[in-house]
């Protein structure tokens, strides 16, 4: 992945890299704002999903190191949204999700996380992400097909990420993949990564192993599906109801240095849980589900983070840190979707019917 990571030569190209990088993030915030978020009332993706309420306690003994913000004991009202990107069915091949808004409020928030099935995923850099939209041409729920071609460890972020037809979302693992800063009461610089698991170990369901090249960009939803548009919705809201909706929040930390390999920044390669190993943050369990209005109108923000938790400064758009970046400076598209929700009403509820495969309502 070299060619999405080129060194600088100087200063000059330096400076020239972060204004480039700057205005790329900004103007892809405002096209989406402009033609997705605002006229369709839509994300850029995970338009199908279920919020809900619960409670989260950081754990008693933490074995990370000293944080303000994670303070042993302390509990927290949450807001948790489960999602599947990128169509409006839950039986269909695709990456699921969790967020994680430590307030009850749809969008403010001392801390939000936002999550995907896999360690990996399809991209790794801004540069990336733009090649990978533009190298969609979605076709009856079959696409990429150019890009994983061109980019095969796209591929192998894809076998990693997709679930089809998991039994719950609450038994699939969740990954935020790109790291963030950690800067505890010691003052020293570290990097975390966070995933949400379930409260007990359990299979995870849904996972394909050694797709083909043909299976690999089909997302349709299989022939003669049993499970209907709406199943996985439908599964957490009678699991929350018997007090089933129970997960925790773990960290994974580096300690910074002045020597560091770019590669510990690389979202396509996990970090060694031998060496790194998963520490539990905090038990959380949702109470109860949100209506459609609800949890439409709940939105998640990188921007939404303690400074001593935040994104970590990013030099171009070859720069793997650039993803965090984009997504901190796509602000105007999460206010341009809610302003539309406000003026133009809310889009109607996913209907439970055999229109599969589609990403709009209506079509």
């Amino acid at each position: 992945m070299s060619e999405f990571y080129p060194a600088h030569k100087n200063k000059l190209v330096a400076i020239f890299d972060k204004i480039i990088l700057w205005h790329t993030a900004k103007f892809f915030g405002f096209l989406i704002a402009a033609f997705l978020s605002f006229p369709k009332r839509n994300r850029m993706s995970h338009d199908n999903g279920i919020a809900g309420l619960g409670n989260l306690k950081i754990v008693d003994n933490p074995e990370f190191p000293e944080h303000d913000f994670f303070k042993a004991g302390r509990t927290f009202p949450i807001r948790v949204r489960h999602a599947t990107a990128t169509y409006l069915d839950d039986a269909v091949n695709g990456i699921r999700s969790i967020s994680l808004k430590f307030s009850q409020h749809h969008f403010k928030s001392p801390f939000d996380i936002e999550m995907n099935t896999g360690a990996t995923t399809l991209f790794w850099s801004a540069k990336s992400f733009l090649m990978f939209a533009k190298t969609r041409k979605e076709k009856y729920a079959v696409c990429y097909v150019d890009y994983i071609k061109k980019y095969p460890q796209g591929a192998t972020g894809a076998i990693g990420a997709m679930r089809r037809n998991p039994s719950s979302f609450t038994n699939l693992k969740y990954y935020g993949k790109t790291p963030f800063l950690f800067k505890g009461t010691d003052g020293i610089q570290r990097y975390a990564k966070y995933r949400v698991v379930p409260e007990k170990e359990q299979l995870e369901t849904g996972l394909q192993l050694n797709p083909c090249d043909y299976e690999l960009p089909n997302q349709r939803v299989a022939p003669h599906e049993k499970n209907g548009r709406n199943y996985l919705k439908y599964e957490w809201e009678d699991r929350v109801k018997k007090g089933h909706a129970k997960y925790k929040l773990q960290i994974q930390l580096v300690t910074a240095s002045h020597d560091e390999d770019p590669e510990i920044f690389n979202n396509m390669f996990p970090w060694d849980e031998r060496i790194y190993p998963w520490m539990d943050v905090a038990d959380f369990e949702i109470t109860e589900t949100l209506d459609w209005k609800e949890s439409t109108i709940s939105t998640f923000s990188v921007n939404n983070m303690p400074e001593s938790l935040g994104i970590i400064p990013a030099k171009s758009i070859y720069d793997y840190n650039s993803l965090n970046y984009m997504r901190a400076h796509s602000e105007i598209a999460r206010k341009a979707r809610l302003l539309s929700l406000k003026i133009f009403g809310m889009v109607p509820p996913i209907p439970n019917n055999d229109n599969r495969n589609n990403e709009e309502w209506g079509k």
